[in-house]
């Protein structure tokens, strides 16, 4: 947490998002559960604004892009949890941009 807040110090994001993971029905389980500790404990000690967002289908999405280009996810776990980040706050913010029309 501590290098957490280091780079919100640096970076000054205008808030964060969190990945939200639900069962394919959309249920909350024990991970679901934890991701909400984690926003609440974020939003404690950074003071921004926190929002949860549904992640699923971010790593299904992550790992076509990857192999619609041609790569190769063999042994690139930490880059396909990376795109799927990416993926997640894309998605984040354009459905805010289209609610924010």
């Amino acid at each position: 947490m501590s290098r957490f807040l280091e780079l919100v110090g640096k970076h000054e994001p205008a808030g964060v998002v969190v990945g939200l993971p639900l069962t394919g029905e959309g249920d909350e389980e024990e991970s679901a559960v934890a991701a909400r500790e984690l926003a609440g404990l974020v939003a404690d000690r950074s003071g921004l604004p926190v929002a949860l967002w549904d992640e699923r289908m971010s790593t299904a999405r992550a790992l076509a892009l990857i192999r619609e280009q041609g790569g190769s996810t063999r042994g690139r776990k930490g880059d396909v949890d990376a795109l799927a980040a990416a993926v997640l706050l894309q998605h984040f913010l354009d459905a805010r941009r289209v609610r924010d029309r």
